[in-house]
């Protein structure tokens, strides 16, 4: 009688737990998968930490973890979604962005091709945008611990000498820009996810916004504030500003652009569109004068052609922001008590 051990499967074509285990099948999915896309001189190396040399003034550093449901929606996918929402959270800092990091949660059971489609989705996002991914981490967890995959990102950037970009810098007198139309992407996830259909389908606008505010800076290092307006909306945010500035924020309703299959989404679902998630617009707060200068420059960009001034910054009603709507009446416009749209990001 002659015993043998048989031969382990190498090969697989969805992900298993011992792709989690740091063993042989580790290496054959950071070979397969990972490797080919996203390799560069950093992540080469594959060591436990990217080292890399510093520049002058500040760094920054960024970290957002995704569970977007679905995992794949009009305009995009969760592995682009992580990559420009860490860039855009650098850039909204005044930072350069760099160098970034990629922890991936998979559920046993993700087909391999999904899983390479996402990977190819972030090495291109990565390359758009101008930054590397330095290094990186897999886990696997059993199928039903986790939906299909979560993915954490963080990012280093640079803030050049010069510029000083922050919350708690609201001036009354100072404008407010908003680079584009509001809604976008909360509403492409959502009726995706609920299976609702329009005459003009809904795409996210996830993009990464460094290259546009870089331009912004060059031309007015002075902008007192950025954000891009992602859980929460718009809504949200002016009210973080507020509140971080202790000044109030007067809106106009008219100014403020919403496509018209988002708005008509938003009232079938009963959500205010300034508190859908957005992964592609941002929110600038510049001084009165600057106005036209930042406008000229961000409707000269991709992402900024729609900028419009949606309001502007006052001594009244510190912390809180209102709306003038277009019967001439005003409204409070609230902090979001919770997440209407969840697994949106």
């Amino acid at each position: 009688m002659q015993l043998s051990c048989p031969a382990p499967i190498l090969q697989h074509e969805t992900v298993q737990m011992a792709h989690g285990a740091g063993g042989r099948l580790s290496q054959e999915l950071t070979g397969r998968v990972f490797m080919p896309h996203l390799q560069n001189a950093f992540l080469d190396q594959l060591d436990d930490q990217a080292r890399f040399d510093a520049e002058p003034g500040q760094i920054a550093f960024s970290t957002d973890t995704y569970v977007v449901s679905p995992i794949f929606f009009p305009g995009g996918n969760i592995g682009e979604l992580a990559i420009n929402g860490t860039v855009n959270d650098l850039a909204v800092g005044g930072a350069v962005p760099r160098y970034l990091s990629a922890g991936f949660v998979l559920e046993e059971g993700l087909p391999l091709v999904e899983l390479e489609m996402i990977v190819k989705s972030m090495a291109e996002s990565a390359r758009k945008a101008g930054v590397l991914i330095v290094c990186g981490d897999t886990k696997v967890v059993q199928k039903g611990q986790c939906d299909k995959i979560f993915i954490n990102t963080s990012g280093v950037g640079f803030i050049p000498e010069g510029i000083n970009v922050s919350c708690r810098n609201l001036k009354p007198g100072d404008a407010v820009i908003l680079s584009g139309t509001i809604g976008d992407h909360g509403m492409a996830v959502m009726t995706t996810r609920e299976g609702l259909s329009f005459q003009s389908r809904i795409k996210s606008d996830t993009a990464a916004l460094n290259g546009m505010i870089r331009e912004v800076l060059d031309v007015v290092p002075s902008v007192h504030a950025m954000r891009d307006p992602t859980r929460g909306g718009v809504a949200a945010t002016l009210n973080e500003l507020a509140s971080s500035s202790s000044v109030g924020i007067e809106l106009d309703e008219t100014a403020i652009p919403v496509r018209e299959e988002v708005r008509g989404a938003s009232e079938l679902l009963g959500i205010d569109p300034l508190t859908v998630a957005n992964e592609g617009k941002m929110l600038l707060v510049v001084p009165q004068a600057d106005t036209e200068a930042v406008l000229t420059v961000m409707r000269a960009h991709e992402h900024g052609r729609e900028a419009v001034c949606i309001g502007r910054v006052v001594e009244e009603h510190p912390g809180m922001v209102v709306m003038r709507t277009p019967f001439g009446s005003r409204r409070i416009v609230e902090m979001p008590l919770g997440e209407q749209l969840p697994r949106i990001c």
